[in-house]
């Protein structure tokens, strides 16, 4: 059986049939109690008639009218009759012949009482009375004290079995519960984690370890609901991937016409030295100054080289390939993003970088870049006209004495090297009841159609990729700060933000 639904139907049908079973249970002890009340008001009613027929033996004896001696008869035959009635009853309760005994007590007590009645006043036959009377009394009293007892043993057996079904009942609603809370409550808890986890950015498919057909169909749409995110998402990256690229190519294509054009005026001159002079003219083919030449040629080198540089930088920003860890010097990575963005910074936007040339991360240099030209253009957007940005970096050791970074996220391990990466801005910083929520995937304080809420969610996933943390937090001047942890390259020498001094890119 692998449906939820017919286990728990069966469940509750076997409750219900317990259930009612108890309460027939309890029915037939109930009429059993209400026939033992029966009984007790038979018993009841004999012993009084005994007593009713005492008290006119009283009081014949001791005042001797006719009238009482008429209704002891009365009551007399009224005692008989209810003898004849319950002689089973009477028999079942103190045993076997005794209504036979207390009939024939009953019918000497009747000829000493017709003894007395023919020889009034003699004290021998009153007495004789009086003994007899007593006797049926005793009987009668004995047969009302079973009768009760049997009547309070039934209401105590009625009251354990009322008991016993009571904690029946209750064990099997807890054994319910806890099967629901196994079959349902926990794989349902486990789905709310993981849609938590969802709701935070992360894509983690839910492994249900439950048979049920119901939790099953559930986890299985859930878990294509979250392949159709992630495909969605992967689609939405690469567009804001190459949204990036376009930025980039704009800032590519004016860093190409510098040395382009060294290239083309070192060229134009050897041409000029080189070739013959036109007629009138002085001969300039074979003459020149050779310094001059090399020096020329030398530039022509310097810049091919610096337009391939440029040109492999971009190839290698806009090609999907995998994660390549390699040394990369974060002076040199910041200096060239900067020159790439340069025709997007505003005219009254100043930057300023502090990093040691010395320092070198580890890492893949497409995708640190991407980080770097990702968060730079959020502080250009922020600051507007003007502003002024400051990059800075020093070398770190994770979870050392007085490491007061706390990333937002990440695997940074405590006692490995590392170099903190900061960018500071002087914009209006981010709201602090978003500050939690800024490297969730598609959320965006920007204005609809302005931003798609993925980019600091890109940054985020290249420092985890890269083993690092990020933090964001506002300046007390004001303006966002972001401080970033990567992993050092191996074997690197300690330093700190403005051993070089801060140099201001132009």
């Amino acid at each position: 059986m692998r449906s939820l639904q017919a286990k728990i139907l069966l469940v509750y049908l076997a409750l219900a049939l317990l259930i009612a079973g108890l309460s027939t249970i309890a029915l037939v002890e109930l009429d059993r109690i209400a026939n033992k009340a029966r009984e007790g008001s038979r018993v009841a009613e004999l012993f009084d008639v005994i007593l009713e027929m005492r008290r006119f033996e009283k009081n014949h004896l001791l005042y001797g009218q006719g009238n009482d001696l008429q209704d002891h008869a009365r009551y007399l035959a009224r005692a008989r009759e209810l003898l004849h009635r319950d002689t089973p009853l009477i028999d079942a309760l103190v045993g076997a012949r005794t209504t036979v005994s207390l009939a024939e007590d009953v019918d000497r007590y009747a000829l000493a009482m017709a003894d007395h009645a023919a020889k009034a006043g003699a004290e021998i036959e009153a007495a004789n009375v009086r003994a007899w009377g007593n006797r049926i009394v005793t009987l009668g009293e004995s047969l009302a004290a079973r009768e009760r007892q049997s009547l309070n043993a039934a209401l105590t057996a009625h009251q354990r079995n009322l008991l016993f079904s009571v904690v029946v009942v209750a064990v099997l609603l807890a054994l319910t519960g806890l099967l629901l809370a196994r079959r349902v409550t926990r794989p349902l808890k486990g789905m709310e984690t993981r849609m938590e986890a969802v709701a935070s950015g992360q894509l983690t498919r839910l492994i249900l370890d439950s048979p049920e057909q119901e939790l099953i169909s559930l986890a299985l749409a859930f878990n294509h609901v979250l392949d159709e995110l992630e495909r969605r998402q992967e689609t939405l990256v690469r567009a804001e991937k190459l949204a990036s690229l376009g930025t980039l190519l704009s800032g590519v294509a004016h860093e190409l016409n510098n040395p382009l054009s060294n290239i083309s005026s070192s060229a134009q001159i050897l041409m000029e030295d080189f070739l013959p002079s036109p007629p009138g003219r002085g001969a300039g083919g074979e003459g020149g100054d050779p310094d001059l030449h090399r020096q020329l040629i030398q530039d022509i080198d310097t810049e091919t080289l610096r337009a391939r540089r440029i040109v492999r930088a971009l190839l290698d920003y806009a090609g999907d390939r995998e994660f390549r860890s390699a040394p990369v010097p974060l002076a040199e990575l910041v200096e060239e993003t900067l020159r790439f963005l340069k025709s997007h910074r505003p005219n009254g936007v100043a930057v300023q970088v502090e990093i040691d040339p010395g320092l070198i991360v580890s890492g893949d240099r497409p995708r640190l870049q991407q980080l770097l030209l990702n968060l730079i253009l959020n502080a250009f957007d922020a600051m507007g006209e003007s502003g002024e940005l400051w990059v800075s970096a020093r070398t770190a050791r994770a979870g050392a004495k007085g490491d007061g970074f706390t990333g937002r996220s990440g695997q940074c391990r405590p006692g490995a090297p590392a170099i903190d990466l900061s960018l500071a801005d002087t914009g209006p910083g981010i709201p602090p009841h978003l500050l939690a929520r800024i490297f969730d995937p598609f959320f965006t304080t920007k204005a609809v159609g302005h931003g798609s809420g993925l980019g600091l969610f890109i940054v985020h996933e290249i420092i985890e990729e890269h083993g690092g943390c990020i933090s964001a937090t506002n300046r007390p001047e004001g303006g966002a700060l972001f401080r970033i942890r990567l992993p050092a390259f191996p074997h690197q020498p300690l330093s700190h933000p403005g051993e070089k001094g801060a140099k201001e890119i132009t």
